[in-house]
This record gives C-alpha cells, structure tokens and sequence, in this order.
C-alpha cells in the first residue's frame, strides 16, 4: 500500500436526528461539528437524515402496494387468458 494516499481512519459518531439515536464507530469521514460521547472524549459528529432506527423496513411501518387490485386492473383490461 502506497503512504500518503489514504484519508485518515478514526472514531466518529454518527447521530440520527429523526430518531434521537447515535453510535460511535470508525470512518474516514470527518466534520467540524463535535460532541461529547459517553466515554468522555469528544469526536467529530456526521449528522444522517435515516438509519436502522428510523428507516421504516427496519421498524415494520414499510407500506405494502395493493399488487391484487394491480393484477385484477390489468386482467380486466386486458383480459384473462386460460
């Protein structure tokens, strides 16, 4: 591996505002924001708009299509074969 080419590696917390959530993990993306994590120590803050807690596959508010009414709309249309 060639030195000087890569970003840095280091500790950042990524917060969910929609969910009220944050995580501390390793990434080569910074911010000047900062907080103040559990552990004492402040790292730099990456503010995402959805994740595993707010994203609805996750959390089972998914909507389901009416793909019936789809099905019986086409075949009315353009007739049943069989």
């Amino acid at each position: 591996m060639r030195q000087g080419i890569h970003p840095a590696y280091g500790p950042v917390v990524f917060r969910d505002r929609a969910a009220d959530y944050a995580f501390l993990t390793r990434s080569t993306m910074t911010s000047e924001k900062t907080v103040e994590w559990e552990d004492g120590n402040t790292y730099p803050v990456v503010d995402v708009e959805i994740s595993n807690v707010s994203h609805p596959f996750y959390t089972g508010t998914a909507r389901v299509l009416d793909t019936a009414g789809r099905v019986e709309r086409f075949e009315r249309r353009y007739g049943k074969k069989g």
